[in-house]
């Protein structure tokens, strides 16, 4: 069997939409059919978002997107006032990200593995990719120590991930980070799910070790700020990368601010990439025609892509840079904005 050091050698390079224009390819497709041809106006709609003067940007995150080479993609996005609000999954944004922030790395790697012997070396697979579960520890106890400094009441992820952004500020080691680059830009990151990573697991260190006065996690307060980024937005646009939680949580602040009794605007513009089936009822959380239903998502300005995100993330969001609206474009500061309240 390969010793440890064997299996951890290749490491997953991230892929730089700057280096590849991809306007040309992206509107050739349009004249062909299939997914080439929603994926041509998906590109073109998230461009649209980007030049709607009036539009905020929510980019929303599910699957094991940064471990397979998509991290400079939201890098880039947030460093280029691209996006303005990110919703996603415990495990992109800490066990990929923040992980990756502290300077450890993910690998190539086969699933036409021995699992056991993976195991027993403490090496993590995700389908075709290795992370040492060693540096993983590491990143929860980071986590722990960040939550040992929070004062000892609730906190929304948001709050939580804006310390953890000012960690890797001081202490990272590598500043391709997502984390980083949202707390030194104030774009606002939601994680609704925040226990069900790494974090849940430094967490649990956290209050194990403070019984009676830690820090915790209020969901309930995550709902409400991304509400009132809707309510300072208007109009609004979601991209969305797989689905799940951060997907509904998203569509569900138009409700949320009707059930205030605001008066908001169903989200004018939606992008979903996903490999989901909406045959049993779900699709990773409905297709955008059907959440029109809900009152969540405006008819006109909605794509699906069935496509496989490493594949189709890179055309789209290289498409939209590449055009260039982002540069016109003002940030909007929810981050600041949510901090003062």
């Amino acid at each position: 069997m390969p010793t440890k050091e064997e299996y951890l050698q290749r490491e997953i390079k991230h892929i730089d939409i700057k280096k590849h224009n991809t306007i040309q390819l992206v509107e050739d497709y349009s004249h062909m059919a299939f997914q080439a041809r929603n994926l041509a106006r998906a590109s073109r709609i998230y461009d649209n978002m980007l030049a709607d003067e009036k539009c905020s940007v929510i980019l929303c995150l599910a699957g094991s997107l940064f471990s397979a080479g998509l991290k400079d993609v939201v890098v880039d996005m947030v460093r280029n006032n691209m996006v303005d609000t990110i919703v996603s999954t415990g495990a992109i944004m800490v066990d990929q990200d923040f992980f990756e922030g502290l300077g450890f790395k993910h690998y190539i790697g086969t699933p036409m593995v021995d699992d056991e012997d993976l195991r027993q070396k403490h090496i993590d697979r995700i389908y075709d990719t290795y992370i040492d579960e060693d540096e993983l520890r590491e990143c929860d106890m980071t986590v722990a120590k960040i939550a040992d400094a929070l004062p000892p009441k609730p906190h929304s992820s948001r709050e939580i991930l804006r310390e953890m952004g000012k960690y890797l500020k001081e202490h990272g080691k590598n500043k391709q980070s997502v984390v980083l680059a949202s707390y030194e830009m104030g774009v606002p990151i939601f994680v609704p799910a925040f226990s069900d990573c790494s974090a849940g697991f430094g967490f649990v260190h956290h209050q194990w070790n403070h019984p009676k006065q830690h820090a915790s996690i209020d969901s309930a307060k995550d709902f409400l700020e991304l509400t009132k980024i809707k309510l300072a937005a208007g109009e609004t646009g979601i991209f969305m990368v797989g689905g799940g939680v951060p997907k509904n949580f998203t569509q569900d602040i138009v409700v949320a601010a009707e059930v205030l009794g605001k008066d908001v605007s169903m989200h004018r513009y939606a992008v979903q990439i996903t490999v989901a089936d909406e045959r049993d009822g779900a699709c990773s959380s409905s297709t955008l025609k059907e959440a029109h239903s809900w009152g969540k998502v405006d008819e006109g300005n909605e794509q699906m892509v069935y496509a496989e995100a490493t594949m189709a993330m890179p055309l789209i969001v290289g498409y939209a840079y590449h055009k260039g609206n982002w540069k016109k474009r003002k940030p909007k500061n929810f981050g600041p904005m949510l901090d003062k309240q």
